[in-house]
């Protein structure tokens, strides 16, 4: 965690916990982490970035470790084989040790400068979600995310527009009572599922999505079988098993 002078421009004195889950992304992670470690200080007094590794084969831990020698906010965690991007989401939020942890993707993508029109928008409620605006991606891509979008807003009774866009920030007591089951990419639904499940209060804001500069997507086309197979039995679990989360005080 790292905490800048009295006369730092931070506006908000809470700790914010950045995750990054990482797979294979040596070409992307440094600017990442980078952007992070210029953008934070201005705006949040106490801050970390934590960098989920799960089991990349090429030099992203490297680069992690080399960055953390520089920053001391910058934390590597490590799974020594891949465990999903769900995993690693969960992993980070249970090494986070902020009061607002935020997760997005390690591809740059996002702009990390965004939160700071997040904050105000989280007074009044417990976790925040962004949407896709001017979004780059494929036709069919985005077909087939609309289809899904409107799957789980009918079954989950969810009003959130984009429910895979993975920026996403939430408040410690709904991370403490969340019990996160998804290892792959429905983590992101489940989140979502989940904090309304549980009562919590979400608001939406829009972002701006960027092309990928480098490397590739391990989302493909042949997931969507499993994928739909998955929302069916998360729907059945939280409609008909326990929806209660850990509890913690």
């Amino acid at each position: 965690m790292s905490t800048p002078p009295a006369t730092s421009p931070a506006l908000d004195p809470r700790c914010f916990s950045v995750v990054l889950p990482a797979y294979n992304e040596e070409e992307c992670i440094h600017e990442a982490v980078q952007q992070c470690v210029d953008f934070l200080p201005t705006c949040f007094a106490t801050w970390e970035v934590l960098v989920v590794d799960d089991g990349s084969k090429d030099r992203t831990a490297a680069i992690v470790e080399e960055l953390s020698a520089e920053h001391p906010g910058v934390r590597l965690i490590k799974h020594e084989v891949n465990q999903g991007y769900g995993r690693a989401i969960a992993t980070g939020f249970d090494a986070a040790q902020g009061d607002l942890i935020f997760f997005t993707d390690s591809d740059c993508q996002f702009d990390v400068r965004e939160l700071a029109h997040s904050l105000p928008l989280l007074e009044d409620a417990d976790a925040l979600f962004g949407f896709r605006v001017y979004r780059y991606d494929s036709v069919l891509r985005c077909l087939l995310s609309w289809t899904y979008n409107q799957i789980v807003r009918v079954l989950f009774l969810v009003k959130v527009r984009d429910v895979d866009c993975a920026f996403k920030i939430f408040k410690r007591p709904v991370i403490d009572r969340l019990e996160l089951e998804t290892t792959d990419f429905f983590i992101d639904t489940e989140l979502v599922a989940r904090t309304a499940r549980l009562g919590f209060k979400s608001v939406e804001q829009g972002v701006r999505h960027y092309p990928r500069k480098a490397g590739k997507t391990t989302v493909r086309a042949s997931h969507i079988p499993l994928t739909l197979w998955t929302v069916a039995r998360m729907w059945w679990r939280l409609r008909f098993g326990k929806s209660a989360g850990r509890g913690k005080s």
